[in-house]
């Protein structure tokens, strides 16, 4: 499995990106995928996950409605759009693959990858 996660950068208070991460490796299209982040000096948080075809969405309550997952499997990505971003919101931003139980869980996913750094300026 690999993970490359891409579209992180600096951003004032307010401001958007769109995260992308490209999947190899395995067949992307049997698998749900997730986005997490993970800030200096704090544990990795799950942000969102979606399932293998599309058809169900799960976000943490900080960014329901600020941040959308989607996927593409004919390109073998994954997208988090993240819109009105916070401060709070910098952080090291990694996706996973879904293993299995429940979504919310950190510890059900793998690949990580080396992330992408996303810096919100106030």
């Amino acid at each position: 499995v690999q993970l490359q996660a891409s579209g992180g950068g600096l951003v004032q208070a307010g401001g958007s990106l769109r995260l992308s991460c490209t999947a190899s490796g395995y067949r992307f299209s049997n698998y749900d995928m997730g986005w997490f982040r993970q800030a200096p000096g704090k544990e990795r948080e799950f942000l969102a996950a979606i399932t293998y075809n599309g058809g169900s969405r799960y976000y943490e309550d900080s960014v329901k409605g600020r941040f959308t997952i989607s996927r593409d499997n004919a390109k073998r990505t994954v997208w988090l759009q993240m819109n009105t971003l916070k401060p709070e919101d910098t952080a090291v931003y990694y996706c996973a693959v879904f293993t299995g139980g429940r979504h919310y869980a950190t510890g059900n996913y793998r690949g990580w990858g080396q992330g992408t750094q996303v810096t919100v300026s106030s």
